[in-house]
């Protein structure tokens, strides 16, 4: 059940084999493909890194559309700094994400007013949100 009030894009992915040991992911336009291997093996990628890389890349437009609407000038050369941490939960496995984000220039002030509004409408932090744990940090 799609629970969005519109959808803007679906990213379409195929992955055959092994998933994370050997595994590979293509997208639909070619813009994608990755073989993936476990972390610290290998020439691949994994899901970790991936998620890390999309999330950042997430957040950022996030800030750059809360700073669009409340007519804020970001920084040029603004960062993230992405870790996924990959860990058993019990019987299972889980993932928890730190986010560190740069602003230089910006006052500490309305840049972490910034995050803080831009975590509120990220997509990703909506879909992280009271399932794992996500650490937010203004560098």
């Amino acid at each position: 059940m799609n629970t969005l009030d519109k959808v803007l894009y679906t990213a379409h992915v195929h992955t055959t084999g092994g998933g994370r040991d050997g595994g590979v992911s293509k997208s639909d336009d070619g813009h994608l493909e990755v073989t993936h291997t476990p972390p610290g093996k290998g020439n691949g990628t994994n899901p970790e890194q991936l998620f890390a890389a999309g999330y950042s890349a997430c957040f950022i437009g996030a800030m750059k559309a809360v700073a669009a609407k409340q007519g804020i000038k970001l920084p040029e050369d603004l960062s993230i700094d992405a870790e996924v941490d990959l860990g058993p939960v019990g019987q299972a496995y889980g993932v928890a994400a730190r986010l560190t984000i740069h602003l230089p220039g910006m006052e500490r002030e309305a840049a972490q007013k910034l995050i803080d509004t831009a975590h509120m409408v990220c997509p990703y932090s909506n879909a992280t949100r009271g399932n794992i744990p996500v650490t937010l940090t203004l560098a």
